[in-house]
C-alpha cells in the first residue's frame, strides 16, 4: 500500500476545513497574497516537529523535500522574507483559536480519568516564565535587565492535556490570570502558593469549586475545630480554621457567613519536612488532600517536556506576535504528540516519540503502523531482479 509522508498523515488531525473556517472568522489573511495562512502554519509546525533553528532552516528543510510538499497542501517552500513578514504581521489569534478547536476535537474522542477514586474533575494551574533578551525583545519588560513572557496553563489530569492557556508579559501575576478562569461546579483545582488570594478563594467557595494549595508560613489564622486523625504515621493534624479577616464575622455569631477552611498538616516521609495544605474541601480524607497537591507536579512535568522537546526557548522573530505564534504552535504540536502517544500501543516515552518522529517526518510509511511498532522494518516494496552470483 502506497502512503504519503508521515508529516502529511499527521496534518489531517488538524482538519483543513476547521482551519479555513478559522482563517475566515479571524480575518488574518485579508489583504495578504501568495503566502497563505496554511503555508504559514505548516512551516511553524515543521519548525516544532523538525526542530528547525531558524527561518533559513525551515526554508531549506521544506525546499529539500519539494516533491513531497503538495501532500502537505503547499505548492512551494516559503521564502525566508515571507515567513519573517507573516510571523510579524499575521495575528497569532489564528493559532490560539486553532489550539482550542483541536483540543476539543482530540479530547472528545478520549474520555480519560485521573488516578483518584473521586469523580470530580481535577485540574492544576501554574505559570512558567520564558526568558527573553531585553535588548532584542524590548517590549517584553520583566526585570531591570531581563525580558520574559509568561505561559499560564490549566492542566486537566484526565489525559494530562492543557484545557486553558494564555501568554502574557512576564510581569503579569498568576492570580491576575486565575481570576479570569471559570471552573465547573465540583471541580478540584491544585495550585502552588503563588495563587493565594483570599478574596478569590471566597469566590471559588461560592461557586462550589474546591482548591488545594500550600499554606503561607506567615498566615494569621485561628483554629475552630480539630478532627480525629486516621492511623497513618505521616499525618500530624486536620483542622478547621478561619483567617483573621473572617474571625470577627465568626465571633459576632455569623457562622453561616464566615468562610471556613481546612488545614492539613503532614510529614514528608522522604525529607522529614512538615507540609501544610490549605483547602476548602471538607469531604476528602487528609491523605487524599496531600496526594492531590503531590499530583500537581504533573503540570511542572508538562512545562519541562514542552521546553525540552519543542522550540519555545529561542524564537524565529523578535516581535510579540512572532513569539506568541511560536508558543501557540508549540502547544498545538504538543497536543498532536500527546494524541499519537495515547493512540499508540507501543510504550513510548514522550522524548523518544518526538525524537524518532523528527527523524521520520518525510518517510513514506503508514504513520499508525509505525506508531505501534516503530522498530519493525517497512514492507519490502522493491523486487530484486538481479541474479545471484556463485563463487566456485
Amino acid at each position: 500500500m502506497k502512503v504519503c509522508s508521515m508529516f502529511s498523515q499527521l496534518l489531517p488531525l488538524v482538519g483543513r476545513w476547521d482551519f479555513d473556517r478559522l482563517v475566515r472568522s479571524t480575518g488574518v489573511s485579508k489583504g495578504q497574497k501568495g503566502f497563505s495562512s496554511w503555508d504559514h502554519f505548516v512551516s511553524l509546525l515543521f519548525c516544532q516537529l523538525g526542530h528547525a533553528h531558524s527561518l533559513r532552516e525551515i526554508h531549506g528543510g521544506l525546499a529539500s523535500c519539494v516533491g513531497k510538499l503538495p501532500h502537505l497542501g503547499m505548492n512551494k517552500a516559503p521564502a525566508v522574507s515571507s515567513l519573517s513578514y507573516a510571523n510579524k504581521n499575521r495575528s497569532h489569534v489564528l493559532f490560539e483559536e486553532l489550539f482550542y478547536v483541536l483540543l476539543n476535537r482530540l479530547s472528545s474522542g478520549h474520555k480519560g480519568s485521573h488516578k483518584f477514586r473521586f469523580k470530580n474533575k481535577l485540574l492544576s494551574i501554574d505559570a512558567s516564565v520564558i526568558d527573553l533578551s531585553l535588548s532584542l525583545f524590548d517590549w517584553a519588560d520583566f526585570r531591570r535587565t531581563k525580558g520574559a513572557v509568561k505561559l499560564h496553563l490549566q492542566l486537566d489530569h484526565a489525559g494530562h492535556l492543557p484545557s486553558f492557556a494564555v501568554v502574557t508579559e512576564g510581569k503579569t501575576h498568576e492570580v491576575t490570570v486565575a481570576r479570569k478562569m471559570r471552573f465547573e461546579r465540583g471541580t478540584i483545582v491544585a495550585m502552588d502558593r503563588g495563587y493565594i488570594d483570599y478574596s478569590w478563594f471566597e469566590r471559588l467557595s461560592d461557586d462550589g469549586v474546591s482548591f488545594v494549595t500550600r499554606m503561607k508560613s506567615n498566615a494569621v489564622y485561628y483554629v475552630v475545630e480539630n478532627f480525629a486523625l486516621p492511623h497513618r504515621r505521616n499525618l500530624l493534624s486536620d483542622e478547621t480554621i478561619v483567617f483573621e479577616r473572617e474571625a470577627k464575622v465568626l465571633g459576632s455569631g455569623g457562622a453561616e457567613e464566615a468562610y471556613l477552611y481546612r488545614l492539613v498538616r503532614v510529614v514528608d516521609e522522604t525529607s522529614g519536612e512538615i507540609l501544610e495544605f490549605l483547602t476548602n474541601n471538607f469531604t476528602l480524607s487528609p491523605a487524599t488532600i496531600a496526594a492531590i497537591y503531590k499530583e500537581r507536579w504533573q503540570i511542572e512535568l508538562f512545562f519541562k517536556a514542552l521546553k525540552q522537546n519543542l522550540k519555545i526557548k529561542t524564537f524565529l522573530g523578535t516581535s510579540a506576535n512572532a513569539v506568541k505564534s511560536q508558543i501557540w504552535t508549540a502547544l498545538i504540536a504538543m497536543l498532536l504528540i500527546k494524541y499519537l502517544k495515547l493512540k499508540s500501543t507501543y510504550n513510548w516515552s514522550l522524548s523518544n516519540l518526538v525524537a524518532l518522529l523528527r527523524m521520520n517526518l518525510f518517510v513514506h510509511r503508514d504513520l499508525w503502523s509505525w506508531l505501534n511498532d516503530p522498530m519493525r522494518p517497512p514492507p519490502d516494496t522493491i523486487v530484486n531482479t538481479q541474479g545471484s552470483f556463485e563463487f566456485g
